[in-house]
């Protein structure tokens, strides 16, 4: 479903990211970890179409990102770390202002919008201001923003961050409900969360990839933690000069 191969950007002339490869498959959930500044958020960015790649390609469904982001965008949902909301809409307007602007036909909107309340849970606050609303529901606001027109892809940009334990334990939920039929790409600090969510893991630091495995294989015999800490050292640590 997503191929990213070679993909590589610079900033000026500091490389964010770096020769990195990496797939994922309808249905799997791929947790994205490294530390601050790893060039997660723009992978991620790339991925979605927000920004262009200096070199590498990114295809989505057999659909190239950059020849053919028209195409790549309707079957992308992203929910990036600060979710994009209106704060002086109500829930319902937005959610029909954003099915309108990402494609979903007239006459499909109003069976969209009630299928994403009730995937989200939003119904009991479909009429209120997001403004008035808790961080945990303008989360699930953000969450339907991104699944308003039923991508077959969802990327996740740090969903529960700012969230209390019992919002942080819904939203984990309803990724995990999301994610039977969708391939999900979902970045996070928080290693519980991709223990308990995906099954794929990514690592990256210092903008290089530096793991890719099933979740399975790799917590066998070792802890996230540990995996994650040696995983991230092998980079950063440079030899000593002889």
């Amino acid at each position: 479903m997503i191929e990213v191969s070679h993909l590589t950007k610079y900033y000026g002339d500091f490389p964010a990211v770096q020769n990195i490869s990496f797939s994922a498959q309808m249905g799997e959930v791929l947790g994205f970890l490294g530390p601050n500044g790893a060039g997660k958020s723009t992978t991620m960015r790339i991925i979605t179409g927000f920004i262009p790649a200096s070199q590498g390609t990114v295809t989505v469904d057999g659909f190239d990102v950059f020849k053919e982001s028209h195409e790549v965008r309707r079957r992308i949902g992203y929910l990036p770390e600060n979710p994009p909301l209106y704060s002086d809409m109500t829930v319902i307007s937005y959610l029909k202002f954003v099915a309108r602007i990402k494609g979903v036909p007239k006459t499909g909107v109003l069976p969209a919008l009630d299928a994403t309340l009730e995937k989200c849970s939003l119904e009991s606050v479909a009429n209120r201001l997001i403004r008035h609303l808790s961080k945990g529901y303008r989360q699930r606001v953000g969450l339907a923003q991104a699944l308003i027109h039923d991508p077959p892809v969802l990327i996740l940009d740090e969903p529960t961050l700012g969230l209390d334990p019992r919002q942080t334990l819904e939203i984990r939920n309803l990724i995990n409900d999301l994610a039977e039929d969708r391939t999900v790409i979902l970045s996070t600090h928080i290693l519980p969360e991709v223990s308990q969510i995906c099954n794929k893991l990514i690592i990256i630091n210092e903008g290089k990839l530096v793991l890719e495995q099933d979740l399975k294989e790799l917590t066998h015999g070792t802890t996230l933690e540990d995996v994650f800490i040696r995983s991230i050292s092998e980079v950063t640590e440079e030899p000593l000069a002889s």
